[in-house]
């Protein structure tokens, strides 16, 4: 197999996603336009003049040297991984060092592991265990193992933190299947807890609606930021997002919002590629909590997920920490009620094309984290 990169059209580019059972919402071509402070582009790779791959590159330039571009591709490129990956990545790196790249910077959308929610509750009850990948019983996934081992024999360097969080995307997940399963399925399957707040949340007359009321969500969320102590989007951001992903697919973006006597509780968003669906965004208010409005969003959007016939929810990301003193274990123990999985990806990975360029690059980005900027 010789194949061959080249820019591709934003339509060529999204008509090959809608073939894709899953691609990630980060590789469609309405994520560049959201991602107004990088250039991007589409690219594609052939074979024999028959497009069968397709990646979003983010082009980041290099302070005081813009002429070179860290060029990013976010949970992609959507290409064959199961087979080798030299003849796909090879003709990539020519053609983004020939367009004045510096750097590749990729994150596979390839598990490595998987771990129950048993599992995962086993591991936070046991003192002497503190991360995931110390439980005994794991499912691996080969094609995860032999994709890290090829990046590494082909000179990537590993980009993702010891605690799952970053810079970039996180590499732990947790995700809830839903391919052949009922909602009766899925709400057994949870704990005793999520069930009874959700039937707290019916009988106290929560509704959750679809609306495109996206400044009352913002003003949610700014609220959930100032309590829970991180730094929000503004405002235009939120709306560019809506309309750049509505516009590429009506379907691909909603906005779930929870109100309990007229008073907006909570507000969560869900983006959906294929028959994969995203929890991507939530926000909650301080005041009537106990009438349990988030678990009423998250819960209508598992049942519009699984009647459009997607096979995975996706929680996002979880650091790998069971150490129940660490505070991140609290949002493990969170989607761990869900009764999904927690899972492991072969994460994100860097291949340098200009070396000094690189070293340079990779200076700057640690004086800014230790300077707190992000």
């Amino acid at each position: 197999m010789r194949l061959t990169v080249g820019p591709i059209s934003a339509a060529e580019h999204l008509a090959f996603v809608r073939t894709q059972r899953s691609v990630s919402f980060l590789q469609t071509p309405a994520w560049g336009r959201v991602k107004t402070q990088w250039r991007s582009e589409s690219l594609g790779w052939y074979d024999a003049g028959r497009l069968v791959g397709a990646g979003l590159v983010l082009h980041r330039p290099v302070p005081r040297m813009e002429r070179f571009t860290l060029a990013y591709l976010p949970e992609g490129p959507v290409i064959d991984w199961t087979g080798e990956i030299d003849p796909w990545l090879d003709p990539l790196a020519s053609y983004l060092k020939a367009h004045g790249a510096f750097a590749i910077r990729l994150g596979p959308p390839v598990r490595t592991n998987a771990w129950s929610a048993d599992q995962v509750k086993e591991g936070i009850a046991d003192p002497g265990i503190k991360r995931l990948t110390e439980l005994s019983r794991q499912w691996a996934d080969p094609v995860g193992a032999r994709v890290t081992s090829r990046l590494t024999d082909a000179g990537w360097l590993p980009q993702s933190p010891e605690d799952g969080f970053g810079v970039g995307h996180p590499q732990y997940k947790y995700e809830i299947p839903l391919a052949g399963r009922t909602e009766d399925d899925v709400f057994r399957g949870m704990n005793q807890l999520w069930r009874r707040n959700i039937r707290k949340a019916a009988r106290e007359g929560v509704e959750v609606t679809v609306a495109a009321d996206v400044k009352a969500f913002h003003d949610l969320y700014v609220h959930t930021a100032e309590r829970d102590r991180f730094t929000p989007r503004p405002l235009r951001y939120f709306d560019t997002m809506f309309a750049a992903l509505s516009a590429e697919d009506p379907e691909r973006i909603r906005l779930y919002l929870a109100r309990h006597r007229g008073d907006l509780v909570a507000a969560t968003v869900l983006v959906r590629v294929g028959e994969h669906a995203w929890y991507s965004y939530g926000a909650s208010s301080t005041e009537k909590r106990e009438v349990r409005g988030s678990n009423a969003c998250q819960w209508a959007m598992i049942r519009d997920s699984l009647a459009a016939g997607c096979d995975v929810y996706d929680l996002r990301g979880i650091t790998p920490t069971l150490d129940a003193d660490d505070p991140h274990v609290g949002l493990v123990q969170f989607k761990v009620g869900t009764g999904g999985r927690a899972v492991r990806y072969v994460g994100e990975w860097d291949l340098p094309l200009r070396p000094m360029v690189y070293r340079a690059f990779d200076l700057y980005m640690k004086r800014r984290g230790r300077h707190g900027a992000s």
